[in-house]
């Protein structure tokens, strides 16, 4: 289940900064359940929603199964619009309890929860005749929705964290990696041929690509002496290549539990027992800071 504490100051940070609050009255109500897990009710929407998410998933899968699926096709099927209601429903709730409701349709998660209910709409539209029969490809969009868990989950956010703190220097590493198989491929390709299968540059960058990777399809090898040798230092150097990315990221997930300096690098990402502005979005408030040190605003006082 959910970390109360950083999850929870996770979305409400999110959901005052970046997309402001309701004005008073039953907007107020759906706000503070559906976007805040410091009360007993918000707590209980996200337990719930959770569930629903895996279970939807799981129709899913179930659904794709030939035997199941001539077996329980009705069933599915009732699932299925059973829960695109519901999340239909919860879709226009969130919009509707906020003042900009166009930066959460256009947020992450909310396109997320745009397209887990997309599919079985366009299903509608578009008859199950034989011209228009990969239509049914777009209802596997419906597995987005298991990406709705990482916003409940505060270990998603953390290991987010890390990548993003960490995303110039793998950027830098694969920029290398990319010439390195670039220069490799090439060399190959040349001393190689058509005749042993290398028939061009990117035929042979691409069995650089798996062959650095370790994964070595063997549908393309050297056969000469040099290329062969050539061949064995690629796979050497592949070993080291896969352990580099895993390092960085490893070291920024470190420094984030350690220090949390890591939820610095996503906004509106609370580190715990810190809090945030409502007015102005600004973090890192002391537990017993009375105004904001950006825009002078009162801050709530925790009872």
């Amino acid at each position: 289940m959910p970390d109360r504490g950083a999850a929870g100051s996770t979305r409400t940070s999110y959901a005052r900064m970046q997309l402001g609050e309701p004005h008073e009255g039953w907007r107020r109500v759906i706000y503070e359940i559906a976007f805040e897990s410091d009360t007993p009710a918000g707590r209980l929407f996200d337990k719930l929603l959770i569930i629903a998410i895996l279970a939807s998933v799981a129709v899913v899968i179930a659904d794709s199964i030939s035997a199941l699926n001539q077996r329980w096709a009705l069933a599915f099927e009732i699932a299925e619009w059973f829960f695109t209601i519901l999340f239909t429903a919860e879709y226009l709730l969130r919009l509707s309890c906020l003042r900009r409701p166009a930066r959460y349709a256009f947020s992450f998660f909310g396109i997320v929860d745009l397209l887990a209910i997309m599919p079985t709409y366009l299903a509608l539209l578009f008859p199950a005749t034989h011209a228009l029969i990969d239509v049914r490809v777009l209802r596997l969009l419906r597995i987005f929705r298991i990406f709705k868990l990482t916003a409940y989950i505060s270990e998603y956010q953390a290991l987010l964290a890390a990548l993003v703190a960490s995303s110039r220097k793998i950027f830098v590493f694969i920029s290398v990696v990319a010439m390195v198989v670039v220069v490799m491929g090439s060399l190959m390709y040349v001393i190689e041929g058509p005749e042993h299968g290398f028939t061009s540059i990117p035929v042979s960058i691409y069995w650089a690509v798996t062959t650095m990777t370790t994964v070595g399809y063997g549908d393309i090898s050297p056969q000469s002496p040099l290329g062969q040798f050539i061949t064995s230092l690629m796979m050497l150097v592949g070993w080291g290549t896969l352990a580099v990315p895993t390092g960085i990221v490893t070291t920024e997930i470190a420094l984030h539990h350690r220090t949390g300096k890591g939820a610095a690098a996503i906004p509106g990402l609370d580190r715990e027992g810190l809090r945030s502005c409502a007015n102005c979005g600004e973090e890192a408030h002391s537990s017993r800071a009375q105004y904001c040190h950006q825009c002078g605003a009162e801050l709530p006082q925790s009872e």
